[in-house]
Order: structure tokens, then C-alpha cells, then sequence
């Protein structure tokens, strides 16, 4: 038999088990290859800027998801990784890898979503969800069964009762496609759970937290559609169309889309929605009992209860006072009661200085009227009317 060399694009050195890592011939696995590699370092660039999101958070009470999220990134970058045990060829590592990791992590990212749709339902009839720590838990608890399910099967499938047939030397690859479904019923009750806890808060009055239960249930119903596709593609409809080696191709399209469809529709609107200000007709945040209202960085300018009508009304600004902050007014009076129409430079506003001259002034004034007194007019009449003349006189200088 002829030697056959490597397929176009692939070097001598590579092995055959590799090939649709490189073959340019097979497209699917160089597609399916950088769609991967670009969908796991977007996940990771994502987690990043969630860490970093993390002290702006204005609302709350999203805290409390801030870790579901940050398990669905990891999980998913677990996806984008898995897709590549499904290109290259099948071995005892790369069949235990698929076995095994498939469903542990399609079930981490379903359990964060049904811990979401949990958190939603809750929130609403308590007017408060459970906490960050209660739903980390919830979601490892819901986890951790599919681990042991999937353990079990792989032990007692590959171990203690190994396969017979073209794949005996490999005991990880000697498993009907059947088998391997029956295996995630788990998975699949996780997602329909997640979806049927998302509908409810739907019906909120809060658009943010019907934005939440939109963001989980339409991410749910896109990963069913996408679960029943290669569901029915790998039991029976490749063979139905002849080409039995499609089965490969099918699991790694599934994974790198619904990787993609986890990403896209659920992590990164929620870590968008993290530091978006809210409207202020929402109700307010709440961390246990206690409400914390918002604060502003603006200064505030108080309006003072109306003085007498000799007296100027004026601000007071709080950034610069010692005193008791003002009393509210007892009767809601209206900010432009003191207006009378004049520009504010036309009103005169004396100094000191001009105080104490004008008292002064009036205080010469009384001297001098005290000058023209009555007694003079009782006198004499040439002297009294000289007299007068003179008193007259000295008020007119």
C-alpha cells in the first residue's frame, strides 16, 4: 500500500489523530477551531472586566448574581476548550474528556441559571433574594449531582464492564450514542427547570428585573432548540442521511454554539445591566432591612422660611455652615413669594459703613431740629423773629 502523506495544511510532524485541526480540506474543524479558541479568550476577557466592574456596582442587590455570573464565564470557557476534544481524533483521553465533561459542564452553567430564575422568583414574593453565599451553594449542590452521576457512569461503563467489539481497546469509546444521551437526562431537567423559573418575572412590574428573567429564559429556550438539533442529528438522523462520521462534527458545532449562545445572551447583558444607573422611580435597593436612599455629590441650597417683610430673604448653602441643618417650613410656601419684579442689581443692599454713617446723619439732623424751639416764639417781637430767622437759617445749612 502506498504511504499516504498529511492532508493540505497539516506539516509531516503533526500526527494523523490531529489532522482536522489543520486539514483545509475538512473545513469544520478549522471553523469550529477558531470560533473556539476566539469565543475562550473572549470569556476570559469578559471575566476580567466583571472583576473589574465589581466596586462600581451601583445596584445592590445585583450583587448577589455577580457570582452566578462569574461560574456561567468559567463554565462556558470550559466549553470553548471541550470543542477541541471533539476535533481531533478519539483516544482513551479525548473520549473520557467528552464523556465526562459534557454534561459536568453544561450542568454548571444550567445550575447558575436556574439559581437566577430562583433569585428572581424569590425576590419577588420576599421583596428580597437570597444571598450571594445561599445561591453559590444552591448552584454547587445542583452541580455536584451530575459530577457523581457522570462519574458513576464512566466507571461503571469503561471499568467494570468494558466494551467488546472495534473499540475494546479503548474502553472510553465503547459507548452507543444512545448511552451517551441517556446520561445528561439530568442536564436536560436542569434546563427545563431554569426556563420555567425565568417565566414568572416576566409578569414584574420592575423593567430591570424583567430584563433578568428575559435574559435567562430566552438564553434557556435557545440552548433547548440547540440541545434537541444535535440530539436528534446524533441518534439518528446522520445515519439516516448516510454519513455516520458526522457525529463528531454535530457534538463540537453544539458545544462551540450554545458556548457562544451562554456567552452572549446572558453573561455579558448582565454585566452590562451591573453599573447601569437605574430609574428613580424604582424601588430602592435593599440589603436586609435596611434601605440606603441615593446619595448626590451636588450641593443642595436650601430656601429658609419667609423672614418679616423688612427683612431680605436669602440662601443658605450647607456646604459652608455650622449650624443645625433648617427646619421645613410649616406651610409649603412658594420660592418666588419675595420676587417683586426688580433685577437683583437694582436693589439696594447698605454696608455697615453705610449704617453707621446713616445714623450719624440722622442723629444731626435731630440735634438741629431740637434748635428751633417754641420758647423762642414767646419772646419779644423783633427779637423772637430774629431769632427764628436765625433758627431758620441754620436748618437751611
Amino acid at each position: 500500500m502506498a504511504f499516504a502523506g498529511p492532508p493540505k495544511g497539516c506539516g509531516s510532524s503533526i500526527g494523523s489523530m490531529y489532522y482536522n485541526l489543520c486539514d483545509l480540506t475538512a473545513a469544520w474543524g478549522v471553523a469550529v477551531e477558531a470560533v473556539a479558541a476566539a469565543g475562550a479568550v473572549t470569556s476570559f476577557v469578559v471575566f476580567v472586566i466583571l472583576m473589574a466592574r465589581l466596586p462600581l456596582v451601583m445596584d445592590e442587590t445585583r450583587k448577589a448574581t455577580v457570582a452566578l455570573e462569574a461560574g456561567v464565564l468559567v463554565f462556558t470557557l470550559g466549553l470553548f476548550g471541550l470543542a477541541f476534544a471533539f476535533i481531533v481524533g478519539r483516544d482513551s483521553a479525548s473520549c473520557a474528556a467528552r464523556r465526562f465533561l459534557f454534561g459536568v459542564l453544561f450542568a454548571g452553567c444550567l445550575a447558575c441559571l436556574l439559581m437566577h430564575g430562583l433569585w428572581l422568583v424569590l425576590s419577588q414574593r420576599r421583596g428580597r433574594g437570597p444571598r450571594s453565599r445561599t445561591l453559590c451553594l444552591g448552584a454547587l449542590a445542583l452541580w455536584l449531582v451530575e459530577v457523581i452521576i457522570n462519574t458513576e457512569w464512566l466507571l461503571i461503563t469503561a471499568v467494570r464492564n468494558p466494551p467488546v467489539g472495534p473499540d475494546a481497546s479503548e474502553p472510553s469509546c465503547g459507548f452507543a450514542n444512545r448511552d451517551f444521551v441517556m446520561a445528561l437526562i439530568y442536564v436536560m431537567i436542569l434546563l427545563l427547570a431554569a426556563v420555567l423559573t425565568a417565566v414568572p418575572s416576566l409578569t414584574r412590574k420592575d423593567r430591570r428585573w424583567r430584563r433578568d428573567g428575559a435574559f435567562v429564559l430566552v438564553t434557556g429556550l435557545l440552548t433547548a432548540a440547540i440541545w434537541a438539533a444535535w440530539i436528534a442529528m446524533y441518534i439518528g438522523g446522520n445515519r439516516a442521511v448516510g454519513d455516520a462520521g458526522w457525529d463528531d462534527p454535530t457534538l463540537a458545532v453544539a458545544v462551540v454554539s450554545n458556548a457562544w449562545v451562554f456567552l452572549l445572551l446572558y453573561a455579558v447583558p448582565e454585566i452590562c445591566l451591573l453599573t447601569q444607573r437605574e430609574d428613580p422611580d424604582l424601588e430602592l435597593p435593599r440589603d436586609d432591612d435596611r434601605i440606603y436612599p441615593p446619595r448626590s455629590l451636588a450641593y443642595d441650597n436650601v430656601r429658609k422660611e419667609p423672614e418679616p417683610p423688612h427683612q431680605m430673604v436669602y440662601l443658605e448653602n450647607k456646604a459652608f455652615t455650622t449650624e443645625e441643618p433648617p427646619t421645613e417650613p410649616s406651610k409649603p410656601v412658594s420660592p418666588y413669594a419675595a420676587y417683586n419684579g426688580q433685577l437683583r442689581s437694582c436693589v439696594y443692599q447698605p454696608t455697615e459703613i453705610a449704617l453707621i454713617a446713616k445714623g450719624l446723619t440722622k442723629m444731626d439732623q435731630d440735634a438741629m431740629m431740637r434748635r428751633a424751639s417754641t420758647s423762642s416764639l414767646n419772646a419779644g417781637g423783633g427779637g423772637g423773629g430774629g431769632s427764628l430767622h436765625l433758627s431758620v437759617g441754620s436748618l437751611a445749612s
